[in-house]
């Protein structure tokens, strides 16, 4: 007895794929989906070296070899304590924290042309790790609003950061090898319908045109006759 197909794949801190999987368990019954949670800067990696079948990445991220798929746009955020004056704001400029210091982890994937306010020296080498500087009073940290959340503390907070690089979420998977269950998986998270395909739709059927009723002359009313047809 064989064992039954696999579907692994590979997620980065903060995204939820656990809408898709639903789906996944209900159109694809028979094949188990296997999560596995890669860091952003091993992510592409991961299906590069066939470890995954696809992978749920941020964007930009080295693309070599892979096709990727844009799902959506986060927004972008800085996180600072509860009691820092930037509550009181509905959203931040750059140049709200143009003097404050910003902790720049080495695991950040937004596109920095430069990293708004004070860059500290040091470089914390995870998201988390800048978190727990920020709660210390250390300084600020912008990231996408999902590993603001991810690594939620009750002392701190956060807004939406305008001006700024945002991250984009794709699902990538490598050129060389688009799988029927890689398929499914796209049709899955692009929305498409368990009826929907990409191919060409088949031809509707021609509907056959129903015969028309042989009409009987009618019947010669009392008193009258048929005149005899005239043969040309």
């Amino acid at each position: 007895m064989t064992a039954p197909t696999t579907f692994t794949l590979g997620y980065v801190p903060g995204v939820t794929p656990a809408k898709w999987v639903r789906t996944w368990q209900e159109r694809v019954p028979g094949v188990p989906l296997d999560l596995v949670q890669v860091s952003a800067a091993d992510a592409a990696a991961l299906v590069r070296d066939r470890d995954a079948d696809a992978v749920l990445l941020r964007l930009p991220a080295d693309r070599d070899g892979l096709h990727a798929i844009p799902l959506y746009t986060e927004t972008t955020v800085v996180v600072f304590p509860k009691d820092h004056h930037l509550a009181a704001a509905d959203e931040v400029s750059t140049e709200d924290i143009g003097d404050s210091l910003v902790l720049h982890p080495h695991d950040d994937t937004l596109d920095w042309a430069a990293p708004p306010g004070k860059v500290a020296d040091h470089r914390p080498d995870t998201t988390k790790d800048a978190v727990e500087l920020v709660a210390a009073g250390v300084g600020l940290l912008v990231v996408p609003q999902s590993l603001a959340r991810l690594h939620h503390r009750k002392d701190l907070t956060y807004r939406p950061l305008t001006d700024v690089p945002q991250s984009r979420v794709a699902l990538s998977w490598p050129e060389a090898e688009t799988t029927d269950l890689v398929e499914q998986f796209i049709g899955i998270v692009r929305g498409r319908t368990v009826n929907s395909t990409r191919g060409a739709q088949p031809e509707p059927v021609k509907k056959q045109r129903k015969a028309k009723p042989v009409t009987k002359p009618a019947a010669p009313r009392r008193g009258q006759t048929r005149k005899p047809r005239r043969r040309s």
